[in-house]
């Protein structure tokens, strides 16, 4: 298993584990099913939310990396660094950094 000093020497390799463009097109979706379970925890106050952040984050990039990626999520091996890289992602995806296409 590769060590890494830091996120920013993790997150090149985590953009290396989402190159299919599929997969990271789940990743984004479930990352917007999260913000919205959030959301709706915070507008409810029901923790029922929850399961829906937990089961479409993972649910959805779980899929990409199954069934395009043919690899094991990075949240396996480096669970920290890999929520942080889906996030990174996420914004990086926003700002135009990463290509959905």
């Amino acid at each position: 298993m590769a060590r890494f000093a830091s996120f920013r020497d993790f997150y090149p390799y985590y953009l290396g584990e989402h190159a299919d463009v599929r997969c990271r097109r789940l990743h984004f979706a479930g990352s917007w099913v999260v913000l919205a379970a959030l959301a709706m925890l915070v507008a409810t106050g029901q923790l029922r939310w929850l399961w829906l952040a937990l089961v479409g984050g993972y649910g959805f990039a779980w899929v990409g990396h199954f069934v395009f990626e043919k690899n094991r999520p990075a949240t396996f091996k480096h669970p920290l660094y890999s929520l942080m890289g889906d996030w990174a992602m996420f914004w990086d995806i926003l700002r135009g950094r990463v290509s959905l296409r």
